[in-house]
């Protein structure tokens, strides 16, 4: 697990599901964002991320987080495209939005994915109030880790 303090570079994506408009990281300033990167074809994923995410989406709605599915496809691109995504969205019934991270131009690694340094799926992103990453992790992580950060930074500004 890595902390690291620093802005939160744009998201790169081809397209959204889940969601009537784009979203934006510099649009969701004033929120917690937390961004569950995974693939379809991926069992660390499907098992675990992305309950944790659902989890984290249904205890935390209305305070001020926001939680975005972003699909970075590294392998199998071509079982693994828009149309296959919507069925496993509905499928998973999952309810928050999701990006489809766009591809590299030059190779197979995404362009959000290669931004963030990631180096696999399921990682979890957190980004503050401020739009600074301060949790990028790879793998699972701990439920109760994952809900003490998100509440600290819920309270880190919050009047006393």
């Amino acid at each position: 697990m890595s902390f690291l303090n620093k802005k939160a570079p744009p998201l790169e994506v081809s397209d959204w599901l889940n969601t009537k408009t784009p979203l934006t990281l510099a649009e969701l300033k004033g929120q917690v964002v937390v961004v569950h990167t995974f693939q379809m074809l991926c069992p660390g994923c499907v098992m675990h991320g992305t309950q944790q995410a659902k989890t984290i989406y249904e205890n935390f709605a209305g305070k001020d987080v926001q939680v975005i599915g972003l699909h970075t496809v590294f392998e199998h691109h071509e079982v693994m495209d828009k149309k296959a995504l919507e069925v496993f969205i509905h499928e998973f019934k999952i309810p928050f939005p999701v990006a489809i991270d766009k591809p590299s131009k030059s190779g197979t690694i995404p362009m959000t994915m290669e931004k963030y340094q990631l180096r696999g799926t399921p990682s979890m992103l957190i980004i503050d109030k401020a739009g600074s990453l301060v949790l990028s992790h790879f793998g699972q992580i701990n439920d109760m880790q994952i809900g003490a950060i998100i509440g600290q930074l819920l309270m880190a500004d919050a009047p006393r």
